[in-house]
């Protein structure tokens, strides 16, 4: 697998693990939606230390309990 193609499906999967939409996820890391969509389809590619940096705040804002758009994703699935 191309670390491209690697990157992608790692941003796709930490979103989906906070179970926010693409709009939510934006606003959340304060990144312009269309940004996260190129992201995640493929058409730009995302700096490897930036993903790390996003795993890390979505780990301890879980971790934590103090992640309120992520809490409130949560209860709007449920």
């Amino acid at each position: 697998m191309s670390r491209e193609k690697n990157t992608t499906q790692k941003l796709t999967t930490l979103r989906e693990k906070t179970g926010m939409n693409r709009a939510q996820f934006a606003a959340y890391f304060g990144i312009p939606y269309r940004t996260i969509q190129d992201w995640e389809l493929g058409n730009r590619q995302m700096p490897d230390y930036l993903l790390r940096l996003m795993a890390y705040k979505v780990e301890t804002d879980l971790l934590s309990g103090t992640d309120e758009d992520s809490n409130k994703a949560q209860e709007k699935k449920a």
